[in-house]
């Protein structure tokens, strides 16, 4: 048996690109975004009573990662990127029906926006349905994940003095936490974990219309280099 579904709406997001996005949601607060919804959702009766919450439950599709072949085993990031686990155990993109799910933090309600930050969400995801965070319900404090027990330990993320000028005028051209979106997106250390940087090697991310490039001058350390428009954006 197959069931049918359709977007409610579609997230905008500060995240122009996979890479560089956090592997968790909340990981970095500055990442902002809105979700569009799609009529008949767009009236303010369907979100009538959200003002009253802080958080949501995001359901939505990973519709850059969907496949026609389910996979059994993904090598989770959090496992070095070497060792496989069944799917069920992970929360890897690669899911049997391309599902995902995400708490953010609702900052505003408009009929037919929401206001998030916390996201962990691409631009353009397709969003199936919001649910209410209810904190005695979905806090469970003794829950146990032995697999991910705790948060990564972020790394030291340094700038050129030239890459911070930039971002700082940058982010007050797009009236957004810049800075600190960077900061806190690198300092999760987006590269595969099973890759060893060399100084000389450049990477590089979209975040909102700019491009940002780092390298990794010594070990668990990133310097940010430049912080420029996006060539799709001239």
């Amino acid at each position: 048996m197959s069931y049918a579904v359709s977007p409610i709406g579609f997230v905008r997001s500060c995240f122009k690109e996979k890479f560089a996005i956090p592997r968790q949601p909340q990981l970095a607060p500055a990442a902002r975004g809105t979700l569009d919804l799609l009529p008949p959702f767009d009236q303010g009766e369907a979100v009538q009573g959200l003002e009253q919450v802080s958080h949501v439950w995001l359901l939505f599709l990973f519709h850059q990662a969907l496949e026609d072949k389910p996979r059994l085993k993904v090598r989770p990031p959090r496992l070095g990127g070497n060792q496989s686990i069944g799917v069920f155990a992970s929360r890897a993109t690669h899911r049997p029906n391309g599902l995902g799910q995400s708490v953010v933090k609702l900052d505003r309600v408009e009929p037919g926006r929401l206001w998030l930050s916390g996201i962990d969400l691409l631009d353009g995801t397709p969003v199936l349905d919001i649910k209410p965070y209810v904190p005695y319900a979905d806090c469970v404090t003794d829950a146990v994940n032995a697999i991910a027990d705790s948060a990564p330990l972020p790394i030291k993320v340094d700038w050129q003095e030239q890459a911070l000028t930039q971002a700082r005028q940058h982010g007050l051209r797009l009236n957004e936490p810049l800075v600190e979106l960077i900061e806190q997106c690198l300092a999760q250390d987006p590269r595969p974990a099973y890759q060893t940087p060399q100084p000389e090697r450049r990477y590089g991310a979209a975040f909102w219309d700019l491009d940002v490039r780092w390298h990794y001058p010594q070990p668990g350390r990133i310097c940010v280099l430049d912080v420029v428009a996006s060539a799709a954006t001239l």
